[in-house]
């Protein structure tokens, strides 16, 4: 038997000379096109960004700037554009006028007792609004929906009464308690609860796991981007709060910050220097619990908004 291999004729000398390969899927620059493309496409949204972003900085750099000043400076033609040489004068100022360094000790102690009392009542709370079947349960929420409707400045002469009959006027538990339980903590907290299912709680609870274990061991690694929204939102409010401790506290050593920085206004004397470099220093510590927590705080607020 034989064989017949088939040969491939060799190109002669009229046929077509090959052409230029066109760019393939896999070769380098063929997703440059669409790339630049849809950079030009996006850059006016990109412009905008960033001038957003300059002139939200711009009050952050006029603090800067005016807590390196003397104040008369600060009034003066034209406006300081660049840092002063005032720093330190102004800080020596502003910790003699208001003991500086103890109000942010006091602030901080504050902030965070609040902050770890508050959020464990808003996480129990939205648990058991959330996985717990007892009647009432809708009034229940909607009570505590209604109480965010109520202005602050409703609640300030009750509260103060109610302080005052206990013999707390002037102590930090009075500046805490009234306000541990946050409606919106609760409702947060709730909501993302929601979505944990069911079934891996009964699984927890048959193989022997109290509520508590299976609360604080199951359920609340998977709302952590929800918790430190939550922890966030929560230090803020009482590192921000500014009515409330002002009528509290009477004793200076005991002030927060927005209460010892409102000292500094006097009737026909305001030191903006210290203020702006008392703000400033103020605003460090939200600055970096906000650069710590900025992943799982964005992912916390946007748990919900997507499904599936």
């Amino acid at each position: 038997m034989t064989h017949t291999v088939a040969t491939r004729p060799a190109p002669s000398e009229n046929s077509a000379a090959p052409g230029p390969a066109w760019p393939t899927d896999d070769a380098p620059g063929a997703s440059l096109a669409p790339r630049l493309l849809r950079g030009i496409r996006h850059l006016p949204v990109y412009l905008v960004l960033v001038a957003g972003s300059v002139v939200s900085l711009i009050p952050f750099l006029w603090m800067i700037i005016a807590s390196t000043h003397q104040t008369s400076d600060l009034f003066g033609t034209p406006l300081p554009v660049l840092p002063g040489g005032e720093l330190l004068e102004n800080l020596a100022r502003l910790q003699a006028e208001t003991n500086f360094g103890r109000v942010m000790v006091n602030s901080l102690g504050l902030a965070v007792v609040y902050t770890v009392f508050s959020s464990a009542v808003s996480m129990m709370a939205g648990y058991g609004l959330a996985k717990f079947r007892f009647r009432g349960r809708g009034v229940v929420l909607g009570l505590i929906l209604v109480t965010m409707m109520i202005p602050m400045q409703v609640l300030l002469v009750p509260l103060f009464q109610m302080m005052a009959s206990l013999g707390w006027i002037d102590s930090y538990q009075a500046v805490i308690l009234p306000f541990v339980a946050s409606a919106f903590g609760i409702f947060l907290m709730r909501q993302s609860f929601l979505d944990f299912p069911d079934s891996l709680i009964e699984s927890a609870r048959i193989d022997g796991a109290n509520e508590f274990r299976t609360f604080y061991r199951i359920v609340l690694p998977v709302a952590r981007p929800q918790i430190a929204a939550l922890v966030i939102y929560t230090f803020m409010t009482q590192w921000n709060a500014f009515i409330w401790p002002l009528l509290m506290l009477n004793t200076e050593d005991k002030y927060t910050v927005p209460v010892a920085l409102n000292t500094m206004i006097g009737l026909s004397r305001v030191d903006y220097s210290g203020l702006m470099l008392g703000s400033l220093i103020a605003t460090l510590p939200l600055l970096i619990l906000f650069l710590v927590f900025q992943r799982q705080f964005i992912a916390g607020l946007l748990g919900g908004a997507v499904k599936g």
